[in-house]
């Protein structure tokens, strides 16, 4: 990969810039939306980009909503199921991806509704938010972010993976986390993010990230 120095509010810019190039009539099956997934491991921090990218879009005059992964995870009892620090289940069975279908991507589908929740289940009650549904009008921007995004068929109009070096990750990730290491590079060997994102990340010092550029931009 050829990596370019950025900051991220011009990385954000550019990525605003690529959204509107790319947006299209509403089709005649009805309204549409673009979703955008910025993915990385919770030591990436993808709620800067995220946020970053929101602000830019809102001075463009386009409606966002901004969606967090981690308030799409699963009740206590079934993330915990085989153990605390499982692997497997880390991987496979903390984040509620059928809800993410039907109550995040379902709606904004061309012609959908575009009621959107923006999140399930608080971890630290261990119950549901019971937030509000937010209506995202039609040709506004959604923008999904968090850890394990990639392998799931989610339908993103454009994929940010933020990349960590596994040193970086390991120096970035709490103690009481570290347990999730060998999930995350089972992640990156299995699933192979990078190779599903539109545009890679470089983010080992945040304050200096680089990255590829949109492909085929």
């Amino acid at each position: 990969m050829q990596w370019e120095a950025i900051t991220w509010q011009r990385m954000a810019e550019r990525l605003a810039g690529h959204l509107d190039e790319r947006e299209a009539p509403p089709p005649a099956a009805g309204p549409s939306w673009q979703r955008v997934g910025i993915d990385g491991a919770p030591a990436a921090d993808t709620g800067t980009p995220a946020g970053e990218l929101a602000d830019a879009l809102r001075r463009r005059g386009r409606p966002v909503l901004v969606v967090a992964v981690g308030g799409f995870l699963r009740p206590a009892s079934l993330r915990f199921e085989f153990g605390r620090e499982d692997v497997d289940s880390y991987l496979g069975g903390w984040y509620d991806t059928a809800a993410l279908w039907r109550e995040v991507f379902g709606p904004t589908d061309p012609g959908g509704t575009g009621r959107v929740l923006p999140d399930l289940w608080d971890p630290a009650t261990d119950r549901a938010t019971r937030s509000p549904y937010v209506e995202l009008p039609p040709g506004g921007v959604l923008i999904v972010h968090g850890p394990l995004l990639f392998g799931h068929w989610f339908p993103f109009d454009l994929a940010v993976h933020v990349r960590l070096s596994p040193g970086a990750l390991a120096r970035r990730t709490e103690e009481s986390a570290r347990w999730t290491l060998p999930a995350f590079a089972r992640y990156e060997a299995e699933t192979d993010p990078a190779s599903l994102a539109d545009a890679v990340v470089r983010a080992d010092d945040p304050r200096h990230p680089a990255w590829t550029g949109v492909r085929g931009a």
